[in-house]
C-alpha cells in the first residue's frame, strides 16, 4: 500500500514537464492568432497606406491637393452607387440594376433640361422618382414573386437599358444638339445651377465631395444608431428568425431596394452634371466598381458584413488605384487586373475570418 502511494506520488510530478512544455506552443499559437486578427482588422487599411506610399514615390504630383480632390471627386459617384448596393447586401440581397439606373437617371435629367427646358426642381425630382420606381420593381420581383435577386435584378437591368436606349434612340444628349426627329435644335441647355452639382466648389472643395461625405456620415449614423438601421441588419442576418421576432422582413427588404435605386439615380444626376451630357450606358462601368467597393468594405476593421464606412474606404481604394495607375500610364484595360487582385485579397481576409469564427 505504501509502495502504491509512493508510486502515485512519484508519478504525479512527471506530468508537470509535459504541461510546461506546452506553454511555448500555446504562446506561439496565441501570437499567431493575434497577428491574424490584426491583419483581418487592419489589413485593408495597411494595403491602402502602402498603395498611397507607392504612388507618391512613383509620382511627386500624386499627393498634391489638386490630385487628392480629383480622386475624391471621381469616387463620389462610385460611392453613391456603392451605398445603394450596400443596403441591398445588408438585407441579404444584391442589386445588379444600379448601373442601368445610373444611365437612366443621367439620360432623364439631361433630356428634361435639353429637350424640355424644365426647371432645376423637376430635373432633380423626376430621376429620383424613377430610381425609387426601379427599386419597387426590383422588390416586387425579388420579395413578392420570390425570384432570386441576382436573376431578378439582372432582368431589370436589361429592361432599363432597353428603355433608355429606346427613349434616346441611342443618342447622347447635350446642349444645343440637333433633335433626333430632325425638327431642329434642342430648345434647352444644361443650366449652371444643375452643373454646380457636379462641377461646383464650396471653399475650394468640390461639391460632389461634400455631398458624398455628408451622405456617408448620415447613412452610417442611420444604420448603427437608429432602430430602423438595426432592423435592416437583423433582416439580413436571419430572415426567418427576424420574421418570428415580429420584424416586417418584406417591408425592410423593399426599403433596401428602393434606397438602392434612389442612390443610383442620385449618382446619375451627379454624373450628368459633371460631364455636361446625358450619355447612354454611362453607368455600365459603375456597377462593377460599386459592387467592388461594397465587397472590399467587408474586410475593413474586420467587420465581416456590409457597412457604409467600409464601402467608403473601398471606393477610396478603387479611386486611388485608378488615379495612380493612370498617372503611371498603365493602359485602362490592365487596370481591372489590379482591381480584381485587391478585391480577391479583401475577400480572402473576410472569408478567412468567417471560417475561423465558425
Amino acid at each position: 500500500m505504501k509502495r502504491s502511494c509512493r508510486q502515485q506520488l512519484e508519478g504525479t510530478p512527471l506530468k508537470q514537464p509535459i504541461e510546461l512544455n506546452n506553454y511555448p506552443q500555446a504562446e506561439k499559437r496565441d501570437r499567431k492568432e493575434g497577428v491574424i486578427d490584426f491583419l483581418m482588422k487592419y489589413g485593408t487599411l495597411i494595403a491602402l497606406g502602402l498603395i498611397i506610399i507607392f504612388f507618391s514615390l512613383m509620382n511627386e504630383q500624386f499627393l498634391t491637393y489638386g490630385n487628392i480632390t480629383d480622386i475624391l471627386r471621381s469616387i463620389s459617384i462610385v460611392t453613391l452607387v456603392a451605398i445603394g448596393v450596400t443596403f441591398s447586401m445588408i438585407v441579404g440581397g444584391f442589386d445588379l440594376s444600379v448601373g442601368s439606373t445610373v444611365s437612366l437617371a443621367t439620360v432623364a435629367s439631361a433630356s428634361l433640361l435639353v429637350w424640355h427646358s424644365q426647371e432645376l426642381l423637376v430635373v432633380l425630382v423626376v430621376p429620383l422618382l424613377l430610381g425609387a420606381l426601379i427599386g419597387l420593381i426590383n422588390s416586387f420581383i425579388v420579395v413578392k414573386i420570390k425570384i432570386p435577386d441576382l436573376i431578378g435584378t439582372l432582368a431589370v437591368m436589361y429592361i432599363i437599358n432597353g428603355v433608355h436606349l429606346t427613349y434616346t434612340k441611342g443618342y447622347s444628349i447635350y446642349s444645343n444638339m440637333p433633335m433626333p426627329d430632325g425638327s431642329g435644335t434642342a430648345p434647352g441647355i444644361f443650366i449652371p445651377a444643375f452643373q454646380f452639382i457636379g462641377q461646383g466648389r464650396i471653399f475650394t472643395i468640390p461639391f460632389p465631395v461634400i455631398l458624398m461625405v455628408v451622405l456617408v456620415a448620415l447613412v452610417h449614423v442611420f444604420l448603427n444608431y437608429t432602430k430602423a438601421g438595426r432592423l435592416f441588419y437583423i433582416t439580413g442576418g436571419n430572415k426567418e428568425a427576424a420574421r418570428l421576432s415580429g420584424v416586417p422582413v418584406d417591408r425592410y427588404r423593399t426599403y433596401a431596394y428602393v434606397i438602392s435605386g434612389v442612390f443610383a439615380a442620385l449618382a446619375g444626376i451627379v454624373l450628368a452634371a459633371r460631364i455636361g451630357t446625358g450619355q447612354v450606358s454611362a453607368g455600365d462601368s459603375l456597377l462593377m466598381d460599386g459592387v467592388a467597393a461594397a465587397l472590399i468594405g467587408y474586410s475593413v476593421f474586420g467587420a465581416g458584413k456590409p457597412n457604409v464606412i467600409g464601402t467608403f474606404i473601398g471606393a477610396i481604394i478603387i479611386g486611388i488605384l485608378l488615379n495612380g495607375l493612370t498617372m503611371m500610364n498603365v493602359p485602362y484595360y490592365a487596370q481591372d487586373i489590379v482591381k480584381g487582385g485587391i478585391l480577391v485579397g479583401a475577400l480572402a481576409l473576410t472569408y478567412f475570418k468567417t471560417k475561423t469564427d465558425s
